[in-house]
């Protein structure tokens, strides 16, 4: 594992990564990001409507293909999710966009 990667596990996308606890916060609910420059991170989806988490993302991030572009990370159609408080799915990277 390199630096950057133990930079992003375990830590929220979009939290400061000088923050004293940039992990996850036991009452929210997150999708793991498999794959890809964000690999490891866990995304905060506390609150999303299943048909939400079915849409899936493109973050913004320098760590992509494109400068200032985004990320894209979709869940797998029939994967299982946890209901409740922890990591409730997984999205995989799919791609870059500009």
């Amino acid at each position: 594992m390199n630096g950057d990667d133990q930079l992003l596990n375990g830590r929220v996308y979009g939290a400061d990564h000088d923050a004293p606890n940039p992990g996850p916060l036991p009452h929210r609910t997150y999708a793991e990001l498999v794959g890809g420059p964000l690999d490891g991170l866990l995304l905060d989806i506390h609150g999303w409507r299943p048909v939400e988490v079915d849409d899936g993302v493109a973050l913004a991030t320098e760590l992509g293909r494109f400068p200032e572009g985004r990320v894209l990370y979709d869940p797998r159609p029939g994967e299982p999710r946890t209901p409740g408080p922890g990591v409730s799915c997984r999205f995989y990277y799919t791609g870059d966009t500009p």
